[in-house]
């Protein structure tokens, strides 16, 4: 066992070296952040995908297995450090940042398409600023409030869009969406009160490491093994989710954190713009439908984020 984790951290140096080496040059700060849009806007078209052979429930679950399989060394390194010290926290964290919204998002593309999911998600750093304002007494400057109520109208717009691109009845999947950017909201406050000092690597891995155990424990649980046999795209949804896993979360994050360290956190904060076009360039492909209401909240929603961001 100990040799496999040797081997996975070999791979892990293997992928990060090549751009510890280009990172005076200066087009890689733009490629690192076109590569995580794509990453990042690619995990809900990954979802989809995921969901045609497995269960919601299994789909969040194995998503945390395959992150946690990843990020395990990591992890490993730091238990006796940083986990004992902080566990209570690290597991609350482990939570809210990663396992229940896992399994909003799942639950949530059974009844959206992975494009409106993917700029439903971009209401993260609205609601970041939301809960700082409430718990954190960080404050809300008044162009944030600009920015609040036109992101908020941008998501009721998305949410009121019927099948034929026209305004019906509310679809309360959206909710689902919603519940994992407040999610999202509160471990970013989290983070900024309890863990500012950790590294961003470190702290994902030992999150990982306290809800990836519960997760494998439950999925095993399950009847994914007559489903990954029996079913007949099984094995496909099976390798969707560990990309979802793997690259999506693991990968994806140490790149975020590398581009932190060569640029600006304002910069890196830019990829929450792109996400949402990514997804929705995915969603085409795949043959979702997208209509005029569908880009109008998109624009509206980037928009309130955009002012939200610019007034900080």
């Amino acid at each position: 066992m100990e040799i496999f984790y040797i081997h996975l951290k070999l791979i892990f140096l293997d992928l990060i070296m090549p751009i510890n080496r280009l990172k005076t040059h200066p087009a890689l700060p733009i490629f690192l952040l076109i590569a995580l849009s794509v990453i990042w806007g690619s995990s809900f078209i990954l979802i989809k995908k995921g969901l045609i052979a497995f269960s919601p429930e299994q789909v969040g679950t194995l998503r945390m297995v395959f992150a946690f399989i990843v990020l395990l060394p990591f992890a490993i390194r730091n238990l006796k450090t940083v986990f004992v010290k902080d566990w209570k926290k690290i597991v609350t964290l482990g939570f809210i940042a990663n396992l229940i919204p896992a399994l909003l998002f799942s639950i949530a593309q059974t009844g959206l398409s992975s494009s409106l999911t993917g700029i439903l998600n971009s209401l993260t750093p609205i609601f970041t600023l939301i809960i700082g304002a409430l718990f954190y007494h960080t404050g809300i400057k008044g162009g944030q409030v600009i920015g609040l109520v036109i992101g908020f109208v941008g998501s009721f717009v998305l949410t009121f869009v019927g099948s034929g691109g026209e305004l019906g009845s509310f679809n309360f999947y959206a909710l689902y969406v919603i519940a994992a950017t407040i999610c999202y909201g509160v471990a970013g406050n989290f983070v900024k009160k309890h863990f500012s000092h950790i590294n961003a690597v470190v702290l994902t891995s030992l999150t990982m490491f306290s809800v990836g155990t519960i997760s494998l424990v439950y999925f095993l649980t399950t009847d994914f093994t007559s489903t990954l046999t029996l079913h007949e795209h099984g094995w496909m949804s099976f390798l969707y989710i560990f990309i979802l896993g793997a690259v999506g979360t693991a990968f994806a994050l140490i790149l975020f954190n590398k581009m932190i360290q060569m640029v600006s956190a304002v910069f890196a904060s830019s990829v929450t713009y792109l996400i949402p076009i990514a997804a929705v360039i995915w969603g085409v492909i795949d043959g979702e439908s997208l209509y005029p209401l569908h880009f109008i909240g998109m624009a509206l929603i980037i928009t309130g984020v955009y002012i939200v961001n610019k007034f900080k």
